[in-house]
């Protein structure tokens, strides 16, 4: 029995975070009641809807860009349309596999699949995650400025103890960049694919702020998604399901002064947009899966490498 308890606590956690989570959120939603919420999704324009998809696609397609580069400097000389449907499929995997680990395996095993190295590949995928997470903490200083008040010490002094998981988790990957480091332009190409990435994010989300009435500024959007998107990492829920949309929803309400059936309609949209623009990775999902299939027999250590 503590062998399955130890094997499975952490799925076990993250299910019953999850849960937890949805309860919330259905007491949240009981509490504002459902014409408020409904009427908060019918505030925004139909226009900027359109606009938003275009922003999450860009942003997709910038992840995209962001490891291509990697891998290209690095000697593996992927085409474009595979590196594309590897991400996608990546993204696909993470919004529907029980861990965001679980689509950067699947990412892994697309590209053994293709005859690329093994050993770089994984490296690249590393470094992207790294580059991803470093880009997105470069704004994390201005949600911790605006939220300061809202957040209070103590919840301050959690969230930088939860930061030292991606400081190890930093520390056990720096070896990777040994063979970027080299071309600091593929680093620097790399976190601009990043910089654009989430600066997609940002503007999609701020348009969706603005509709809904908010006068808060670019900047305090973005850095209050920042420090969801590092809350969401905290390991308590399958996916950050429920986590994410009640953090942002929390921030919106106390920071950037959006009524709570307004913020929870935002973090509602954000979530189904991500959802919506990682739907073409199904496409290649059952090659890919075939391909992890057959090489169970001796399975990739990356789980234990991140």
């Amino acid at each position: 029995m503590s062998e399955w308890w130890s094997k499975n606590r952490q799925r076990l956690i993250q299910l019953a975070g999850t849960i937890l989570a949805a309860g919330l959120i259905v007491v949240l939603v009981k509490e504002e009641g459902w014409h408020d919420i409904l009427t908060a999704f019918h505030t925004i324009h139909k226009i900027n809807l359109l606009w938003a998809t275009m922003l999450f696609l860009l942003a997709r397609l910038a992840a995209v860009g962001r490891w291509h580069v990697l891998l290209h400097f690095a000697g593996i000389k992927m085409r474009v349309k595979d590196s594309l449907a590897l991400t996608f499929t990546s993204l696909f995997a993470s919004n529907f596999l029980p861990t965001t680990v679980g689509g950067d395996l699947v990412r892994l095993a697309g590209a053994m699949q293709m005859g690329f190295d093994r050993a770089i590949c994984l490296a690249s995928i590393a470094a992207d995650r790294l580059i991803g997470m470093l880009s997105m903490s470069m704004m994390a200083p201005v949600g911790l400025w605006y939220s300061w008040s809202a957040l209070q010490g103590q919840a301050i002094g959690g969230l930088v103890a939860f930061l030292q998981r991606p400081v190890k988790f930093v520390k056990r990957t720096l070896s990777v960049f040994g063979i970027w480091l080299k071309r600091p332009i593929s680093l620097l190409s790399s976190l601009g694919f990043a910089w654009f990435n989430i600066l997609c994010q940002f503007a999609a989300i701020y348009i969706f702020t603005k509709d809904l009435g908010s006068h808060a500024s670019f900047w305090m959007v973005a850095g209050l998604w920042s420090l969801t998107y590092f809350i969401t990492l905290i390991p308590i829920s399958i996916n950050g399901y429920g986590v994410q949309e009640l953090s942002f929803t929390f921030l919106l309400t106390r920071v950037a002064g959006l009524t709570p059936a307004a913020s929870l309609s935002v973090a509602v949209l954000i979530r189904a947009f991500l959802i919506f623009t990682s739907l073409p990775g199904a496409l290649f999902l059952p090659s890919i899966l075939a391909a992890m299939a057959e090489q169970k027999k001796n399975p990739a250590s990356f789980d234990s490498f991140l």
